[in-house]
């Protein structure tokens, strides 16, 4: 293994560490009346937006070539970050931390689907098979709870138990940045992680601002504790900021194939910490349906690419 190599698993490892936190933090941070789904989006969209432009003031400058891009800039945000981010806090606030980091793990199957309709990449009996396991995997998860004997005298939980709306919230964030992998994969071949992320934040901010304003200036940070301000920045720092940044780094020095198995990661970080914090069980339905899920996406990864530069 070469130095970039041990770089790059290091990176995506450290990403995977960091999303896996993120559903119990911010699902603990949104236990409190003070804490709201909203506010935990603004938290990441508008602080990273700050970070990302500092972090610019001291990288190489790089200057957008094409005035259009600004334009692709924008959607770009709108589906990556404001639908992705403010959709998935929403759905984590409302089902469990587990459920929303297993459905994480459907973004490579649903990627797959939007690039067979929108860029014609073909589909491959093993990609078809993939996508089967995938999306039975994800029914169980959404569905399995209720099959359990006395799910329903345990839904009354709150904050621990799955919730049907919830789940589909968390798929509907894979679908939203799946679309923004498919339909501006050209954008972020061009331009460089920190470029990228300075312009889609900064517009995804001016878009939610006029939302969060009267939120934010109603909200008591005074009644907000050290522990919640701690987990939202957590939030922030860890599960957005570094996360955006370090992932390229493994997309750089790894195969496709590898960079997509961290994902698996996510999952069981958020299983182990749930579970010690008392924010979840994890039942032999649930196992079944991570079962099922690794198992599409191991197959949909394994399929040939279209272009042999794509391949693992």
């Amino acid at each position: 293994m070469t130095k970039e190599q041990r770089i790059g698993h290091v990176s995506m490892l450290a990403a995977g560490i960091m999303w896996g936190l993120m559903s119990p933090v911010s699902k603990a941070a949104m236990n409190s009346d003070e804490v709201s789904s909203l506010l935990v989006a603004d938290v990441r969209i508008f602080g990273a937006a700050v970070l990302f432009w500092i972090v610019s003031l001291f990288s190489p400058k790089e200057e957008v070539r094409d005035k259009k891009d600004y334009v692709r800039f924008f959607f770009a945000g709108l589906f990556a970050i404001l639908l992705n981010q403010c959709v998935f806090v929403t759905g984590v606030s409302m089902t469990s931390p587990v459920d929303a980091s297993i459905i994480t793990t459907t973004l490579p199957i649903v990627t797959m689907i939007f690039a067979a309709i929108f860029i014609k990449e073909p589909i491959t009996g093993r990609k078809a098979g993939g996508v089967l396991l995938g999306a039975c995997g994800a029914l169980l998860l959404v569905f399995g709870n209720r099959l359990l004997p006395g799910a329903s005298d345990g839904t009354g939980a709150v904050g621990q138990s799955s919730n049907l709306f919830g789940d589909i919230l968390c798929f509907f964030a894979q679908c939203s940045y799946a679309v923004y992998l498919v339909l501006f994969r050209d954008l972020i071949r061009r331009y460089s992680a920190v470029t990228m992320m300075k312009w889609m934040f900064t517009f995804a901010s001016i878009v939610l601002l006029p939302v969060s304003a009267r939120s934010l200036a109603l909200t008591g940070w005074s009644s907000i504790t050290f522990i919640e301000y701690a987990e939202l920045a957590y939030v922030l720092v860890f599960g957005t900021f570094l996360c955006y940044l370090v992932v390229p780094v493994g997309q750089r020095y790894l195969r496709p194939t590898l960079v997509a198995m961290y994902n698996y990661v996510q999952p069981i970080v958020a299983t182990i910490v749930a579970i010690i914090w008392g924010m979840d069980s994890f039942n032999i339905l649930k196992v079944l349906a991570v079962v099922l899920i690794f198992s599409g996406v191991f197959l949909v990864n394994k399929s040939k690419a279209r272009n042999a530069e794509d391949n693992a």
